[in-house]
């Protein structure tokens, strides 16, 4: 394990609540959960849970504030300007911002953390740029008549952030939702709260006007069921979990509410007998093991041509060894922590249930220190795609390879899952990646690469990882609603009903 070199940590409030109208809600009689710091196992603050009625009270000041159109009604110039203010401030305070992410999850500062605060920005920027390049639609087949259609604001939308890139998460669906002119009731996971609160600060001190944006903090049987099924939050944005996924789209179909969703993964990873093996290699390594091993994206089902697959996985292997794990602060370091306990044993509890399924485990993931939710990674040979190792997300350090030699054969084996959010080929011969990839049944597809985002392009997977798609125009589709007016500038003939 690498050596800690931290930076000064921050100070932290003994106990963390939901912002309310710029003000910290009331914690007298909450329920308090602790918050982990995953490199230590240590409690690193307490947060007060909100009730129902704290939900309430956001969801009916963001709903106010957007019929009074303090900001749905502001000039495209203004949200602009809050937007390119907030991006400014989310980059000068990046150190601190991603050291909030480190200490809740785990990340690893220098690979993870720093890099997706940037990516926050970029996503304000981004936005704030295309609301000013939308264009509305002008129809003219009817006769002597103008039939016009414009997008507005959906209303107030609720949006649910995952533990995993929490200040990044929460970035792409305020960025989309704010420039869109949307109030929002910001709901980020129990285990790292605090990146929301600082993000919900500094737009209000870019301009934001108070009551338009509110976070609530807590469970989500508890805190997100109620803004879930609260009637005056028109959309939701959720990234997280199958389970809750699942109930939060049981409670918006019940009241007709609009709704997208990125969960979850176990995308396939196809490397071609003539890939170019070093960058193949690479990419494979990086597409399990970033983000600590914690990413809905992450590569976890290797399949690789049987004609390089002793040699491939070997090499794997080898760098595995060598993948240095350690304190997330630390420059060094490539693997953090888990981002708790409970799934630190989830993760390692796999390679038993491989062996069960009459899979090699190649390389047995142990834990890596005293104190804290460190493991080593875990390699797994499959000699069927049926195994829980290939049909569970397993979402840690968790790589497993599947052998084939026919390339109708794996794009088979790749499509054998009940995800479909990511996909990854190496290929020296295009015509056969784009074949490949033209049949994978995955939102997203990458070509001799590893995972890069367009944000132009939707972002999204098919079957259970998720419905519909985030970014570009996607989103601001999402966040907003068409409608469409119809002017006649002729005298067109009205049936005169009634009259003799």
């Amino acid at each position: 394990m690498t050596q800690q070199t931290p930076l000064s940590p921050p100070e932290f409030p003994k106990i963390c609540t939901g912002l309310i109208n710029g003000e910290l809600a009331d914690v007298a009689g909450a329920h308090l959960l602790d918050v982990i710091n995953p490199a230590t196992g240590k409690t690193l603050l307490e947060l007060a849970e909100n009730s129902p009625e704290q939900v309430n009270k956001a969801v009916q000041s963001a709903h106010a504030a957007f019929m009074n159109g303090v900001w749905s009604c502001a000039p495209i110039s203004q949200r602009q300007s809050v937007l390119l203010k907030a991006a400014e401030l989310i980059k000068q305070r990046a150190d601190s911002l991603a050291a909030l992410d480190v200490y809740t999850t785990g990340l690893v500062f220098h690979r993870s953390a720093r890099p997706q605060i940037f990516a926050g920005a970029s996503w304000f920027e981004y936005f704030a740029g295309r609301i000013g390049t939308q264009d509305d639609k002008l129809f003219r087949q009817l006769p002597e008549t103008h039939t016009l259609v414009t997008r507005e604001a959906v209303g107030t939308a609720g949006l649910f952030t995952p533990w995993n890139i929490p200040f990044q998460g929460a970035c792409l669906k305020l960025a989309a939702a704010l420039a869109a002119g949307n109030s929002c009731v910001l709901k980020p996971s129990e285990q790292s709260p605090l990146g929301a609160e600082a993000l919900v600060t500094i737009l209000h001190e870019a301009g934001l006007p108070r009551g338009v944006l509110h976070v609530v903090n807590g469970r989500g049987p508890e805190t997100g069921a109620a803004l879930a099924q609260h009637p005056l939050v028109q959309a939701i944005s959720f990234t997280g979990g199958e389970n809750g996924g699942r109930a939060i789209a049981i409670a918006a179909a019940q009241r007709f509410a609009k709704v997208t969703m990125e969960l979850g993964g176990k995308s396939a990873n196809i490397i071609f007998d003539d890939a170019d093996y070093d960058r193949a290699l690479d990419g494979a390594i990086m597409a399990i093991y970033a983000n600590n091993g914690q990413a809905c994206l992450a590569g976890s089902r290797i399949f690789v041509h049987a004609k390089i697959a002793d040699r491939f996985i070997a090499d794997f292997i080898a760098r595995t060894h060598n993948i240095r794990i350690g304190d997330p602060f630390d420059a060094a370091t490539e693997l953090g922590p888990q981002s708790s306990q409970a799934h630190m044993q989830r993760v390692l509890s796999f390679c038993d249930i491989a062996r069960q399924d009459n899979c090699e485990v190649l390389e047995q993931g142990s834990t890596q220190a005293e104190h804290g939710y460190y493991i080593s990674p875990s390699v797994v040979l499959a000699h069927d795609n049926k195994t829980r190792v290939c049909q569970e997300e397993i979402f840690g350090p968790f790589a497993t390879f599947l052998v084939f030699d026919d390339d109708d054969a794996v794009i088979a084996a790749a499509n054998d899952t009940r995800f479909g959010l990511a996909g990854y080929i190496w290929t020296a011969d295009l015509k056969r990646g784009h074949r490949t990839a033209s049949a994978l049944r995955s939102g997203y597809v990458l070509l001799n690469t590893p995972m890069v985002r367009e944000r132009n392009a939707p972002f999204g997977g098919y079957g259970f990882s998720g419905v519909d798609r985030e970014g570009g125009e996607w989103s601001l589709n999402f966040y907003t609603e068409p409608k469409t007016m119809v002017v006649p500038y002729g005298n067109a003939p009205i049936p005169k009903l009634g009259k003799s």
